[in-house]
């Protein structure tokens, strides 16, 4: 059962623990094949081989000519090559044991409900203590994808914030919102979904989660995902990793990261409107007002209901 994992790094130096700690982890790790595009200098170290049969696919850009976070996720995206199974992750990561079979079983047993299935959350989080991961998750059951509380529309934009919010309970939670670091999905996602490049960092979730709906995918969170997030900040235990947008680079390029969150912007409020997108457009299974009745995130009224800020425990 092949698994293709589809990494975006901007100059991070966790992406060799990344792969390391993935392949060391896997049950099946001759079965994983890593697409990865390295937004790094040239002076940076280069990954250029994998252990246990593992493969590796790498993009080398300089980090002057990198496009944002979409852009490299689709770069990775170019990749693939027809394995069974498609995981989408930062790359700054940890990961249980077995994670591949874990992940696998669990989607397995959901695709009995609907083949198009993406199992995503926002992961629970871990740092670095003398040098070694250590876990520090808020629950072991299920994280729940939601609105930030008293986060609402704002005149210019459809951008919204969200954050996961744990449930106790043994069984996946059916969901509206993805998280673009940690998506897994059968194999045939790469092809259907495209990665869109025209996104930038914000938005990039809602229009992903639109795009599926629309095409009669469904979004579930799963409990216990087996895989952990690191957080740039001061107790990751980490070297702190470079932003695209972080003022030193960006002030040498053509075209600056604010240019691109405003395209994005733009794109974001194309689709939820149903603009034609063409096969970054949104499906003709269900459709936005559905979405919205779904969700209680209502694109057309700029409205969000109540129940949009809190978890859902249905499956």
């Amino acid at each position: 059962m092949s698994i293709f994992v589809n990494i975006a790094s901007y100059c991070d130096p966790v992406l060799p623990f990344t792969l390391d700690r993935a392949i060391a982890m896997a049950a099946q790790p001759d079965q994983l094949h890593f697409g990865v595009a390295d937004q790094s200098p040239a002076t940076a170290p280069r990954v250029v081989q994998l252990a246990q049969g593992a493969r590796l696919s790498l993009v080398r850009v300089d980090p002057l000519d990198a496009r944002g976070p979409c852009w490299a996720r689709a770069l990775a995206n170019s990749l693939y090559n027809g394995e069974d199974w498609y995981l989408q992750l930062d790359s700054h990561m940890d990961f249980e044991h077995h994670w591949d079979r874990k992940l696998i079983e669990q989607t397995q047993a959901l695709q009995a409900r609907n083949p198009g299935v993406v199992v995503s959350s926002y992961p629970n989080s871990f740092a670095f203590e003398n040098g070694q991961p250590v876990r520090r998750g808020v629950t072991d059951k299920v994280l729940v994808h939601v609105v930030k509380p008293a986060e609402t529309f704002q005149l210019d934009h459809l951008v919204l914030h969200f954050e996961g919010h744990p449930v106790e309970q043994d069984t996946p939670v059916r969901g509206f919102h993805v998280g673009a670091g940690c998506l897994f999905a059968p194999g045939r996602f790469a092809y259907q979904f495209p990665y869109d490049p025209w996104y930038y960092f914000h938005g990039e979730e809602q229009a992903l989660s639109l795009r599926l709906y629309t095409h009669g995918w469904d979004i579930f969170h799963m409990p216990g995902l087996p895989i952990y997030h690191l957080y740039n900040n001061a107790e990751s235990g980490a070297p702190p990793r470079p932003m695209h947008w972080d003022s030193a680079l960006d002030a040498q390029r053509k075209v600056g990261w604010w240019d691109l969150e405003q395209r994005a912007r733009a794109r974001l409020a194309t689709l939820a409107a149903g603009g034609d997108l063409g096969v970054f457009g949104l499906g003709s299974v269900r459709t936005v007002a559905e979405y919205s009745a779904f969700s209680g995130i209502d694109y057309a009224a700029r409205t969000i209901a109540p129940e949009a800020y809190k978890p859902k425990t249905e499956g």
